[in-house]
């Protein structure tokens, strides 16, 4: 599993003085792309494929308080992908200084063609990234539906 260590800082804190919800979001993204990054997955990589990540949903799950001072650790698993790439899942943990888990976040997000603007497929290159990826113990392969599984899509809206 991979972990990216944080020092809670200043701007990190909200009105009730503790971890802001959008740190919590800026924590989990900094280490997705810290991971990708050592996959190669870079800015100059996904320029030169015309492609970049979405996201479809975060959901946060807090389950204590953290405040500045120490620092936290945020887990990376791969829990999903669909079979050509464009979906994939993550969860995230949150560990206090001593290793107590005080937040989990599941996310799910795509690749979208730059130029289109449309869903799609990863490179082989990087569908051969993600395969040497650590899966999580329930990983599963991702489908459209699994997309929609939190909402009801109206019929007369167009998915992707």
């Amino acid at each position: 599993m991979f972990f990216k260590e944080f020092e809670i800082r200043w701007s990190d804190i909200d009105a009730n003085r503790h971890l802001a919800n959008s740190a919590y979001i800026n924590f989990m993204s900094h280490t997705r792309m810290a991971y990708l990054g050592l996959l190669g997955f870079n800015h100059k990589s996904m320029a030169a494929n015309n492609i970049g990540p979405v996201v479809f949903y975060e959901h946060v799950y807090y389950f204590k308080e953290a405040f500045p001072g120490r620092p936290v650790k945020v887990s990376l698993e791969f829990v999903g992908m669909s079979e050509d790439g464009r979906f994939f899942e993550f969860r995230h943990n949150f560990y206090d200084h001593n290793g107590k888990n005080f937040a989990r976040c599941e996310m799910m997000g795509a690749w979208i063609d730059l130029k289109e603007r449309k869903l799609t497929g990863l490179p082989k290159q990087f569908l051969e990234a993600f395969e040497s990826m650590e899966k999580s113990e329930d990983f599963k392969i991702l489908t459209k539906a699994d997309t929609r599984k939190h909402i009801q899509v109206p019929k007369d809206m167009e998915v992707m």
